[in-house]
């Protein structure tokens, strides 16, 4: 496999040639198992590696896709941005319309091509929309100073009180 300056190799991996599956007709299907190193699979998502069997059957509607992948990929803590390296487990399973139907998300090029990675991108940017953390307990960034809290504590937050909390504050402060 080629290898670009980047350390990551082209995301031609995730075509595949499905040509043989549409000329055998419905009912066969094909078996394989990725096992494919760093990848970038978009301009906006590199994963470290992506491993698992991938199943292609033929429907009368195309290429059924079923995948249960393991991906990873290094991200930046949601809460004090510390590097994270994730790995999550993502299960597929989406229709490859063929020939093309008008409205279908993913279909199989005229040439017989699948190509997987705006479902593998799809699928891992919704596994991590609400966010990566470090750990469960991270603490975040101090929003005035910006000091991470996981590894120090600040006074930044004792020193200045938001005005539309400082009734509060004083209730709080008379029944100690």
């Amino acid at each position: 496999m080629k290898r670009y300056a980047n350390g990551y190799i082209s995301n031609r991996v995730l075509k595949l040639n499905v040509g043989f599956l549409l000329a055998a007709g419905p009912g066969h299907s094909h078996e394989t198992v990725f096992d494919v190193p760093a990848v970038r699979v978009s301009d906006d998502l590199d994963l470290a590696y992506i491993r698992g069997p991938v199943r292609l059957s033929r429907t009368k509607e195309g290429i059924l896709v079923q995948e249960q992948l393991e991906v990873a990929l290094n991200e930046e803590c949601s809460r004090c941005l510390e590097n994270v390296f994730t790995q999550l487990t993502i299960d597929l399973a989406e229709l490859f319309s063929y020939p093309v139907a008008a409205g279908a998300e993913f279909s199989v090029s005229d040439d017989g091509i699948l190509d997987l990675a705006p479902l593998i991108r799809a699928e891992v940017l919704i596994a991590i929309s609400g966010g990566v953390l470090c750990r469960p307990d991270c603490k975040g960034l101090c929003p005035d100073c910006g000091a991470n809290l996981n590894l120090t504590s600040c006074s930044c937050a004792d020193e200045q009180i938001d005005p539309r909390m400082a009734k509060l504050k004083e209730l709080l402060d008379a029944s100690k």
